[in-house]
């Protein structure tokens, strides 16, 4: 049976198709550049057969319109009924959604309504998920939500320090994100371990544009670093991650800024990787210009390692055992080997004991530490597809 599994963001759709239950990837695909009139469409299928144009799409009806003319005409599928769910990434769910759950009209209102709290992402998931049900009506959909992972944090762990009217009232709380990639990444860890999930303790990073750490105690979220919103946590690609609350009301006040919306902005788009390095917020960008000697570059890798070591350091003392594991996942962890080996060699005195060897590989899922480490360091490439994938074939299995 096969199952679409739907990926949206503001400006790129990206889909895979699943045959299910046996979790074979058919065909994957994205469209980059939506809306413009230079939009990318790409797609792999049949093993090793690739399609691309570069075309004009210039709205979401017409890219989801597409994808599914396209995968008639390429023959990835003989009739489209033969696709039997789809499922959509949604990054906030908010304290509403705790796991996934098949989409009605009911739930794709609340998931709108949650949009003040990831305004880049749940207007438009909510959309593709409206559009798709109106071009497959007979297919049941799935909202596969990135916190829920984080939904069974402690008290202790998700409120903030403030008056817990906050929380009460408005729903201020830690929230997180990624929590599909950490939640692959942690089932994959497992059985790499040979362990039950039950029985895992892992940290887990998953290293992108955007950034997170999670710890995760006999299988389960016990803490992540991103907050109320993705801004929270790591320093990232633009995004500054944790900075005193007290510098936004200072940075208004020199900058003669009267919106805070502005500052958030600055926060959200200009800060981390790009803001330090003042050249890119890609990290291969700034390895080759720290690798040339430029100074700001250097700085921004040394932040990067700097605060992800923290976070480590402070999850591992949270879970009050040795994890089984660090895993590095995402486009930096994947790909990176200087980062995995700043991070881990700044942990050296926990007994992590990186082999450089082994760390000379992008993208692939490998065991990187050296046999006498306290602690495995494995790469798994995470897989939010598969997971929505899963998620799909289940529930509509139930329904």
């Amino acid at each position: 049976m096969l199952f679409m599994s739907v990926n949206a963001g503001s400006s790129s759709l990206k889909w895979q198709i699943y045959d299910m239950p046996q979790e074979k990837q058919v065909a994957k695909g994205m469209i980059d550049r939506l809306g413009t009139k230079d939009a990318v469409f790409s797609a792999t299928y049949n093993g090793q057969e690739h399609f691309k144009k570069t075309e004009a799409i210039l709205t979401k009806e017409a890219a989801a319109t597409l994808i599914l003319t396209r995968l008639k005409n390429l023959k990835i599928v003989k009739h489209l009924e033969d696709i039997k769910g789809i499922g959509h990434r949604v990054v906030s769910g908010g304290e509403i959604f705790h796991e996934s759950t098949l989409v009605d009209d009911q739930v794709l209102l609340k998931i709108e309504n949650l949009a003040e709290l990831a305004p880049l992402h749940n207007r438009v998931e909510a959309y593709f998920m409206n559009v798709f049900q109106k071009l497959l009506p007979e297919v049941p959909q799935v909202a596969v939500f990135d916190n829920s992972f984080f939904s069974h944090l402690s008290p202790a762990n998700y409120l903030y320090p403030i008056d817990k009217k906050y929380y009460d009232n408005y729903g201020i709380r830690k929230y997180g994100a990624h929590g599909t990639s950490h939640r692959y990444v942690t089932q994959r860890a497992a059985e790499l371990l040979q362990k039950p999930q039950a029985q895992t303790n892992l940290i887990t990073l998953h290293l992108g544009s955007g950034a997170s750490i999670s710890a995760i105690k006999n299988g389960q979220a016990i803490d992540t670093s991103m907050g109320f919103t993705p801004l929270a946590g790591i320093m990232m690609g633009t995004r500054s991650g944790d900075v005193d609350p007290s510098i936004i009301p200072y940075m208004m006040e020199k900058e003669q800024i009267k919106d805070v919306k502005e500052i958030i902005r600055v926060l959200n788009k200009e800060s981390g990787l790009l803001g330090v390095s003042g050249i890119s917020n890609d990290k291969r960008d700034i390895d080759d210009a720290a690798a040339a000697g430029d100074q700001r570059a250097q700085l921004a890798q040394q932040m990067f390692a700097n605060r992800i070591v923290k976070y480590v350091g402070s999850y591992w003392a949270l879970l009050g055992v040795q994890p089984d594991a660090l895993v590095f996942t995402a486009g930096i962890g994947e790909n990176d080997a200087l980062v995995r080996a700043d991070v881990c060699h700044a942990l050296r005195h926990l007994g992590v004991q990186l082999d450089d060897q082994a760390n000379q590989v992008r993208g692939q899922e490998r065991l990187i530490s050296q046999p006498d480490s306290a602690v495995k360091v494995y790469i798994i490439p995470t897989n939010e597809e598969l997971m929505i994938a899963r998620d799909t074939y289940q529930l509509t299995q139930k329904h």
